[in-house]
């Protein structure tokens, strides 16, 4: 196949549709949303629960179960290729291959309790990075890439060893193993105190500056935008109804839904870090 353009995003969603199946209904929990996100940027998508952001997220990496899906349809492309022609090998392929990778909201739940931190980072490491015995050189040095001050140490405890701050920071190193063109972060700050937030959404933004990765990051909180993005998209029920510059969302939105949101926020404007390297 053909390289894409080079003025192509590197992903490209038009007219998504993902419905699930609910007890004996169907719901469009996502319905004909288009999105794109550039080489390197990082865009938000934002919206109160149930408005359809994780599962945008989830439909696009290809991390939500079939049995839960009654329709995904539309175009997703990644780099000018089909995602939704992948089959599970060819998928994860992709994400060991500098594709995608994701964050989730709950570390607990996606850190396997029973298998020290070193070992699950040097599980996610590409193949060609891999070594033996674990924690290698790589997995000590991702460990220090996020924040951690003692990485040999650290890579030596379990996660139940770990404070909230710091597991999702494993998760985030996790993420970075294979290192990804594109990162999406799901409530990267959820549960957390409001001074671990800041310190986790520094150490995102740091990541996503030096690497030269794309971010696309899923919340609820106009603030984490503030921090983090260069344009965001606004859903309510299931579909994207303002995209935005982030500066102009927060000056200027056209919509009474995006309207509420900024007048909710409690951060308006974008931190003076991100202008930062």
């Amino acid at each position: 196949m053909n390289a894409p353009p080079a003025s192509a995003p590197l992903l490209e969603v038009r007219d998504l549709k993902v419905h699930l199946r609910v007890g004996d209904r169907v719901v469009p929990a996502v319905d004909g949303v288009d999105f794109r996100v550039a080489a390197g940027e990082c865009v938000g998508i934002v919206g109160e629960s149930g408005s359809g952001k994780s599962t945008l997220a989830r439909a696009i990496t290809r991390l939500m179960p079939n049995v839960h899906i009654a329709q995904l349809s539309g175009s997703l492309r990644f780099e000018g290729r089909d995602l939704l022609g992948l089959d599970e090998r060819a998928l994860r392929a992709l994400r060991r291959a500098r594709g995608f990778s994701m964050i989730f909201q709950d570390p607990l739940g996606h850190l396997n309790p029973t298998q020290r931190v070193g070992r699950q980072i040097a599980e996610a490491l590409a193949p060609d990075a891999r070594g033996g015995r674990a924690p290698q050189p790589p997995v000590v040095q991702l460990l220090e890439e996020v924040g951690f001050a003692e990485p040999a140490d650290v890579a030596r405890r379990y996660p139940h060893e770990l404070s909230g701050g710091m597991r999702q920071r494993v998760m985030i190193a996790i993420a970075l193993a294979s290192d990804p063109k594109l990162l999406f972060a799901d409530e990267p700050t959820t549960a957390l105190d409001a001074t671990v937030q800041l310190q986790v959404l520094h150490t995102l933004y740091r990541l996503h500056r030096q690497r030269g990765m794309a971010m696309a990051v899923i919340t609820h909180d106009l603030g984490v935008v503030a921090e983090l993005c260069d344009r965001v998209y606004v859903m309510q029920a299931g579909k994207v109804v303002e995209a935005a510059a982030t500066i102009d969302l927060f000056e200027r939105p056209r919509q009474p839904y995006a309207a509420r949101l900024v007048e909710l926020s409690t951060r308006r404007a974008p931190a003076p870090g991100r202008e930062g390297p």
